[in-house]
């Protein structure tokens, strides 16, 4: 690869990865852990499908985790303490 292709951009692309959703309530959660120096952030998405048409609600906390399988079990159990608190209202 040359210096221009690494200075603005070039090469492969970034993968995309797929992530699998917990289905809560009728509401679909989306645990997307973001690495940071050696660390996870806790982060993801609530979403539920509403007259034909997908509503989302993406949330990034401040805390960091060790492990990425400990961000994402976190980020479930906030998601799932939130829709609760909400009464499943979080697109009003």
């Amino acid at each position: 690869m040359g210096l221009f292709s690494r200075l603005f951009g070039g090469g492969a692309p970034a993968k995309k990865i797929e992530v699998e959703p917990v289905e809560y309530k009728g509401f679909l959660i989306y645990q997307e852990a973001i690495a940071e120096s050696g660390q996870y952030r806790i982060a993801g998405r609530i979403e539920k499908e509403i007259e034909g048409e997908i509503k989302s609600h993406r949330f990034i906390r401040s805390d960091v985790l060790s492990s990425q399988a400990d961000a994402d079990e976190f980020m479930l159990k906030k998601a799932q303490m939130f829709i609760d608190q909400m009464n499943g209202k979080i697109f009003d």
